[in-house]
């Protein structure tokens, strides 16, 4: 009796950073440890990531990015999920693009974390060029997961410190008519709960919001939001529902955060991932998601 390959496949357009647990780092450990294999395109290789480091060397791959998936594909492989996050340019969102093309089918689904910004402003090497090629690049996802900060640079909207469930839904319906199917927006700030963020998510299919909140923590570590998509794509392929998806995401940062914050060493290295990874195998027991109305 012939057995099909039990272990699911990532594409993981990504970059690596030789220190901090963020992209690449982060990405492989947690996809791993959930039994899912990742095939990584590297899109640079730096000595750290980017958040707090003052100084850091960078390799551009973007020459060989091209090449390299042109490979795979005359190899004829076949992923269960294509997964980009950070993209330093439009030519390498361009070459995103076509591997979408080349590697996307009926049985798959497409993954874009459009990382552009946080805490309301643009990272250095984003700018009004970069911010139109994402919106294009989304048209091609089926799941899409900005923060709060990219989702109001996707939609020409101002950053506010407050937004209500209704407005926050109809940001969510307009990201979707873009294309994805499912649009994930994280760090919203919620509109009556002090010291408290939420990721609220949007399947076109059902029409339905979900909610999700989480305790503030006065600690910003970097790499979080590569965590949390991988948690969720995880999750997803394991055949979780979205809120449990979801549910799974929170839980893992903010466990993750709560294991980091009273150890005394550098925030810009990310959190305790290591201490963490194991939850990933544990069952959701307690849920708070809920449906928006």
């Amino acid at each position: 009796m012939k057995m099909s390959n039990p272990v699911k496949k990532i594409m993981a357009i990504h970059d690596l950073s030789g220190f901090g647990r963020a992209s690449l780092t982060a990405i492989v450990p947690i996809l791993s440890t959930m039994g899912i294999q990742v095939c990584p395109v590297p899109t640079a290789i730096l000595s750290t990531h980017t958040g707090g480091f003052d100084e850091f060397t960078l390799v551009d791959l973007t020459d060989s990015m091209e090449k390299y998936i042109l490979h795979w594909s005359k190899l004829k492989l076949e992923f269960d999920v294509i997964y980009s996050g950070f993209l330093a340019s439009t030519k390498q969102i361009e070459i995103v693009s076509k591997a979408i093309d080349l590697f996307k089918n009926e049985d798959n689904f497409v993954v874009v974390d459009p990382v552009m910004g946080d805490e309301g402003n643009l990272y250095k090497t984003m700018d009004k060029s970069m911010i139109n090629a994402m919106k294009n690049l989304i048209k091609k996802a089926d799941i899409i997961t900005p923060n709060f900060t990219e989702a109001t640079y996707l939609l020409n909207e101002d950053y506010r410190e407050k937004i209500s469930d209704k407005e926050i839904k109809e940001w969510l319906t307009k990201l979707s008519d873009m294309g994805p199917e499912i649009v994930i927006i994280t760090s919203v700030p919620d509109n009556l709960v002090e010291n408290q963020t939420n990721v609220i998510a949007y399947n076109r299919l059902n029409d339905v919001f979900w909610k999700v909140g989480c305790k503030y923590i006065p600690a910003f570590y970097p790499g979080t939001g590569d965590a949390f998509t991988s948690v969720v794509v995880g999750a997803l392929l394991q055949g979780d529902n979205l809120p449990i998806a979801l549910e799974r995401g929170v839980q893992f940062i903010s466990n993750g955060i709560k294991a980091s914050y009273g150890f005394d060493y550098p925030k810009r290295e990310g959190i305790l991932i290591e201490r963490v990874l194991d939850t990933l195998k544990l069952p959701v027991i307690s849920s708070s998601y809920e449906m928006l109305e």
